[in-house]
């Protein structure tokens, strides 16, 4: 299988060259643990088998969230803590979107950005939760940022995942909207655009003056919410594309598949190798910048009124997953090995001696 790895590491001078003028230190660190990633750079560990005296040697991982070899289990484990919190209701995907005119802007100012997307779109749907006849009150929500397309050009959006209920504390009642229907999206789209655009006006900041007056949202029914979820769970640490869906790599070119968000049928796209790095690259985020992030009773501050709720609905709640450790099996007798301790002195010390 062709990996990213592989193209960076032959072609991260010509990268770093061409979009040196657009590279900060977060880009230059991702680069770094892309290419070094399963390397001795990041250290090793020796594995013995016993029994067969076999010795192996493996390298550590980068960790780094944008890495698509990296961060499986760290995927799987947030997926399940969401799967946890699943109530039996109704479930509605709000996405926002920033306008074109605004990518210019967010790409120079991205933390603001990001998150004023965030507040901005939980601040909408709490204004619209807290006037709705069936709600009256504050939402639980789930909020996932993007910034990439299927092309994987730059597209900041934020997608909201929303239970159809709000609880009422005082009175200890769950109450919910039963239709398939939330909220109205032009209605959502307005109130966005207002709040989003209020919060970033800053005298020490420039913005685009010439805006549209109409803003995308979308407002999606989602059933039980559990597929969303294992959508939004592919992008939150692996990167923004799975190397499976890298089709070739010939003399410095890169094509890769995706799928199209309107006809669902797979489209290729066809780039140098350092676009295509930079595709990718120029989607990491701020160092620290959370990606996925709960409000309300899905908060991890708010579980007992979340368990509250689960008692209101009769949620049988399953235990979560015991985290299990990898085990490295010999290649002859199939049995766990045993690791080595050792100590690895460090290289200015051993080039000092003869």
């Amino acid at each position: 299988m062709i990996t990213l790895a592989d193209i960076a590491r032959q072609y991260q001078q010509d990268l770093i060259h061409q979009y040196q003028h657009q590279f900060n230190a977060t880009h230059y660190q991702a680069l770094k643990a892309l290419i070094h990633c399963r390397t001795p750079e990041y250290g090793e560990m020796q594995y013995r088998c016993t029994p067969c005296h076999q010795q192996q040697t493996f390298y550590h991982s980068c960790g780094h969230r944008s890495c698509p070899q990296c961060q499986h289990q760290s995927n799987s484990q947030w997926l399940a803590r969401q799967q946890q919190k699943l109530l039996p209701v109704n479930y509605f995907m709000v996405t926002f979107t920033l306008p074109y005119e605004l990518r210019s802007f967010a790409w120079s100012h991205q933390r603001l950005v990001y998150a004023t997307l965030f507040d901005a779109g939980i601040e909408t749907l709490n204004t619209f939760a807290k006037n709705d006849k069936h709600l009256r009150g504050k939402l639980g929500m789930t909020a996932v940022l993007h910034t990439h397309s299927r092309r994987l050009e730059f597209h900041p959006h934020i997608h909201i995942i929303v239970p159809a209920g709000a609880f009422n504390s005082c009175q200890s009642l769950w109450q919910s909207k039963s239709k398939k229907y939330l909220f109205n999206e032009f209605a959502l789209a307005q109130v966005f655009r207002g709040k989003f655009l209020k919060s970033i006006q800053d005298p020490g900041i420039k913005y685009p003056m010439a805006l549209p007056k109409k803003w995308v949202a979308q407002c999606q029914h989602v059933g039980c919410g559990e597929p969303a979820l294992k959508y939004l769970a592919r992008y939150l640490y692996r990167g923004v594309i799975n190397e499976s869906n890298i089709v070739k790599f010939e003399q410095g070119v890169v094509t890769f598949r995706y799928q199209d968000s309107q006809t669902k049928t797979w489209e290729i796209r066809t780039e140098t190798a350092t676009d295509f790095i930079w595709l990718v690259l120029q989607h990491v985020l701020p160092k620290g910048f959370r990606r996925a992030r709960d409000y309300g009773f899905l908060h991890g501050l708010a579980k007992k009124t979340l368990q509250r709720i689960q008692l209101l609905l009769k949620v049988a709640i399953l235990p979560l997953p015991l985290k299990t450790k990898n085990e490295h099996l010999c290649p002859c007798c199939k049995k766990p090995m045993d690791f080595i301790p050792f100590f690895k002195l460090p290289k200015k010390f051993l080039h000092n001696t003869t």
